[in-house]
């Protein structure tokens, strides 16, 4: 019996006979390598066996697992691995499928150490480039496999790292065979991220401790020892480094879905880590769709908790710094127009207290404060984005917040019904604050193109808001626009230098556009200027900021003109103090005083006239004695020495404009323009102050209309406006419209329907018409000089001219030529 079974065994296949004796008898020994050399010759010279041979070592396997054989499991696992490297024919793929459903039998084990053993095998393969592509492999189960080995909660800690590191190693296996194979299973489809990226920042997280790696992947050799969150960080860059444009978001969404799933957007630390990571790792063209991917999730958790929002925001500001070396996208407006739509949002939520539009039983009551927290980085965020925008997109950007800010009369209010006068307040506080943001650092060379009358005017409008928090945002929006050369930190306080050299300033020539600013915009900018210091709650930081506004211009835009104006200005102020039209408290006299003093004693040193310079320090110096409090060193402290009273100012302590006309006319100034007071012109703006009501606006306008009418001995009384007066204009008013609209509709049908004979004659009627008219001006304005024709006598004895045609007119012999 024995002997018919040794026969029947010398007649098996020489392929099953060639990997039988690879094994030896004992397991310990190893690999028999002579034998496997010759099975690795006759897979080479028969490669049509290939397959045969793949699946009766797949056989030997599986019984030896059965049986817990486990040191011929890794001998035929060995062998599998040298067949594999050594075979590179088009029969390969029939001899996978088998290696696959062994290492697939081993993923399928309950020891650790098979699990370790089949995934080194799949890795191994993994990196081996195949000649032919497989139209029919599946890698699901190993995705899924190496997932759930990724999360690992095996006893012993040492053997769960092990587990956890082949889990993701696997991963890194099935993107590398897959990523770039067309024909195989997409490794980008929402089913495979689902379960990849999740268990990669799984890992992630364990070793959150770690610091963020460098931009670049760093290339480890593979004898080094990696954690698993190292190991991590590398195969979630080496993912996202593959990832084309259309597979950005897939690959980004499983990533903000674990963030929320884990509540980990209010540590913000590993989420700013994790985006880094992907910001550091896509190709730079992509970056922006990642921005998108940001924007999209922070509407989508509108009504979330301020925390969480707070840090999406977070992450957002940071992701942006690092798309400035990429792009931020074609939509910049839109990512700016998001953000503003939730700072909106956030003040509504701050002033109704609940996420809803109104309170009811399951509202979600929020807190203040941390909504002034997500406030604030939403303004950090808006710089982040500007300032990786060039010149001509900030500018874009900075009309386009300004179109946002509500005006009275200009914009509407942009808060809810809700929210009322504060939600407009809070959301010009903080639309502005957005805007100095985008304005910090922001440098041009041309500064009439960068600040465009539709950007200026509506900013300087602001200025007359009686709030004094406002104006004092557009001041430092005005001072960030014209610093060019960082100067403002030489201005931070008002003081009286005696010589500016030691601040070392950057002054330059002004150019032609800044000289066209400036003739376009200067009286604009005095004129508020002047207005900001009438305002009776300006307070210490608001003549810090004229001042400095003041010594800008005066570096930045300054021609011979401008300081002429300039110093007209600081006169005018001197003269606001004094003459108190305003009855402003006696603080703020005494911080105009000084705000004019500290002014003119800089431009006299600008301007580097002798006479000029001894004038003004003649003044300061006698203050100093007489009347220290018109100086800032006693005005802008913590407790100001101001008197009770500044009825009694004796002339040595002003500033005299006829000796300063004189002295700058003498350098080559002008001195007519100098000798002229500066008085801010009267404009429409004035509605928009706080302090006056509409009615009195009104009054005034047509008080001042009837002081200017000529024929003062026939003025009539103004008319009293009420509330009937105007009603009955609003209501004549939409009359008169809907009869002009009337007579639209009548000549658009008329033209339509009327035949054309009729609308010929029509406008022919009108042509006559019109011809006939101008003809009599001409006869009434036209006079032609006297003609050799003569003259005729008209009545009463007066000479007339007759209007002769040069054809007619009957000239000397000697004037022919």
């Amino acid at each position: 019996m024995y002997g018919v079974c040794g026969c029947c065994g010398a007649l098996r296949p020489r392929y099953k006979r060639l990997v039988d004796n690879i094994f030896p008898e004992d397991p310990e020994d190893g690999l028999v390598k002579a034998n496997m050399e010759k099975l690795t010759f006759y897979a080479l010279s028969a490669p049509e066996k290939l397959d045969r041979i793949g699946a009766y070592l797949s056989e030997r396997l599986s019984r030896d697992v059965a049986r817990h054989r486990y040191g011929y499991v890794c001998i035929a696992m060995e062998a599998l691995d040298q067949l594999l490297m050594a075979c590179h024919c088009q029969s390969i793929n029939l001899f996978v499928e088998s290696f696959l459903k062994m290492v697939r039998k081993l993923l399928e084990a309950d020891k650790p150490s098979l699990q370790i053993l089949g995934t080194n095998s799949f890795v191994k393969f993994a990196n081996i480039e195949e000649d032919t592509p497989s139209y029919h492999r599946s890698y699901d189960f190993f995705v899924s496999r190496f997932s759930e080995m990724c999360r690992s909660n095996f006893e012993d800690p040492d053997i769960r790292t092990k587990i956890r590191m082949a889990g993701i190693k696997g991963l890194q296996g099935v993107v590398r065979k897959t990523v770039n194979d067309e024909l195989q299973a997409n490794i980008w489809d929402p089913q495979h991220m689902d379960k990849i990226v999740p268990s990669l920042l799984f890992n992630l997280q364990q070793g959150e401790g770690t610091d963020s790696r460098s931009p670049s992947p760093l290339q480890s050799s593979e004898k080094e020892k990696e954690s698993p969150a190292e190991l991590t960080e590398r195969c979630f860059r080496e993912l996202l480094g593959r990832a084309a444009y259309g597979n950005i978001k897939n690959a980004v969404k499983p990533v903000l879905m674990h963030l929320d799933n884990h509540s980990l957007w209010e540590g913000k630390s590993f989420a700013v880590r994790c985006f880094k990571i992907i910001m550091y790792s896509i190709q730079s063209q992509h970056s922006h769709l990642v921005i998108q991917q940001l924007l999209g999730h922070l509407d989508a958790n509108s009504k979330n908790s301020a925390i969480v929002r707070a840090g999406i925001v977070e992450v957002l500001s940071e992701a942006a710094v690092i798309a400035a070396s990429g792009s931020v996208g074609p939509t910049v407006l839109e990512v700016f127009n998001t953000l503003l739509r939730q700072l909106r949002l956030s003040i509504d939520y701050e002033l109704t207290g609940s996420y809803d539009s109104c309170l009811t039983t399951g509202s979600k009551i929020i807190k203040e404060h941390e909504e002034r927290q997500f406030q604030e980085a939403i303004i950090k965020t808006i710089g982040s984005f500007a300032n990786t925008l060039p010149v001509y997109q900030r500018s874009e950007v900075m009309l386009f917040i300004i179109g946002k800010i509500p005006v009275p009369g200009i914009h509407p209010t942009l808060s809810s019904a809700n929210s009322g006068f504060e939600g407009s307040r809070m959301i010009q506080v903080m639309l502005l604050k957005s805007l100095l943001q985008v304005t910090s650092g922001f440098q041009t060379t041309n500064m009439l193109t960068a600040l465009p009358s539709s950007f200026l005017d509506p900013l300087l409008s602001v200025t007359l808001m009686e709030d004094a928090e406002i104006r004092l945002l557009v001041l430092e929006i005005l001072v960030s626009l014209i610093d060019r050369h960082d100067n403002r930190p030489k201005f931070s306080s008002i003081s009286i230098i005696s010589d500016i050299s030691f601040l070392k300033l950057k002054v330059e020539k002004c150019s032609r556009q800044d000289n066209l600013f400036m003739k376009k915009h200067s009286q604009q900018l005095y004129r508020h200027i002047f207005l900001s210091c009438k305002e009776e709650n300006s307070s210490h930081p608001h003549f810090e900021i004229l001042y400095t506004l003041l010594a800008l211009i005066s570096m930045e835009l300054a021609n011979e003109e401008v300081v002429v104006d300039l110093i007209r200005l600081a006169l005018a102020l001197q003269d606001l103090a004094i003459a108190n039209e305003e009855s402003l408290p006696i603080y703020n006299r005494c911080a105009i005083h000084a705000l004019s003093a500290a002014y003119l004693n800089l431009i006299s040193q600008l301007t580097a006239v002798p006479a000029f310079c001894q004038h003004i320090h003649e003044v300061i110096e006698t203050r100093k004695k007489e009347a220290p409090y018109m100086l800032p060193e006693d005005v802008f402290i913590e407790k100001p020495r101001v008197p009770k009273s500044l009825d009694r100012l004796e002339g040595s302590m002003l500033f005299l404009q006829s000796k300063i006309s004189e002295v700058l006319g003498g350098s080559g100034y002008n001195a007519d323009r100098l000798t002229t007071p500066y008085i801010p012109q009267f404009t429409d703006e004035d509605r928009l102050s706080k302090r006056k009501s509409i009615g009195e606006t009104i009054s005034l306008q047509v008080e001042v209309e009837s002081r200017n009418s000529p024929e003062k001995e026939e003025k009539t009384p103004a008319e009293e406006i009420t509330f009937e007066t105007l009603k009955k204009a609003i209501i004549d008013s939409v009359g008169m419209e809907e009869q002009e609209r009337e007579r639209r509709r009548q000549v658009v049908e008329k033209f339509q329907k009327a035949p054309f004979e009729e609308i010929a004659a029509h406008c022919g009627e009108r042509a006559t018409l019109l011809q006939k008219k101008l003809n009599q001006i001409f006869e009434i304005t036209i006079r032609p000089p006297p003609s050799p024709s003569g003259t005729i006598t008209a009545g009463y004895g007066q000479t007339q001219s007759r209007s002769v045609p040069v054809y007619e007119m009957k000239f000397p012999d000697l004037c022919v030529y």
